[in-house]
């Protein structure tokens, strides 16, 4: 099979639930998104990173994406002594995506995250992989929508 039909995803789990939370007080639909995608070419990498706590929704959660088909990566949840919470994956994600990048033709990030427009560039200039960017209109940084090949935005057609 050619690069042309391969297609990686790479989900920002936290980026995706706290955004369709805030903007709809809706989940998204990863089934959904995975049938969408699965239709426009062959999903050879698809990884879903999230934070690992210590409760049974998390995990049914995860069994779920790992049942459609993505690779759950866990970070622990660390509670910092002020109260707040540190769970970011943006480096982990930046190395698979830059390892996985050469060996297809489509990346698809999951994430309204403006810190990885950067790295959708550099992918789409050094590799001449197409990018897209599937994120929540009103919560998705315009330089991450701007560094994108393309744009989704995710609306009712991708929540439960």
């Amino acid at each position: 099979m050619s690069n042309a039909d391969k297609i990686a995803i790479f989900a920002d789990v936290q980026n995706i639930y706290y955004t369709t939370r805030q903007a709809y007080g809706r989940q998204f639909n990863y089934r959904a998104f995975w049938q969408r995608v699965s239709g426009q070419g062959d999903i050879v990498s698809a990884i879903a990173y999230a934070i690992a706590r210590d409760d049974d929704n998390q995990r049914k959660f995860q069994d779920a994406l790992r049942h459609i088909g993505f690779s759950v990566k866990l970070k622990p949840f660390i509670q910092r002594s002020d109260g707040s919470a540190k769970g970011d994956w943006d480096v982990g994600i930046t190395l698979d995506v830059m390892q996985i990048a050469r060996d297809v033709k489509r990346v698809i990030l999951l994430s309204g995250d403006g810190d990885f427009d950067l790295l959708l560039e550099k992918v789409r200039t050094e590799y001449a992989v197409s990018t897209e960017v599937y994120g929540v209109p009103a919560l998705t940084a315009t330089s991450l929508i701007n560094a994108a090949d393309a744009y989704h935005p995710i609306e009712a057609d991708l929540l439960l």
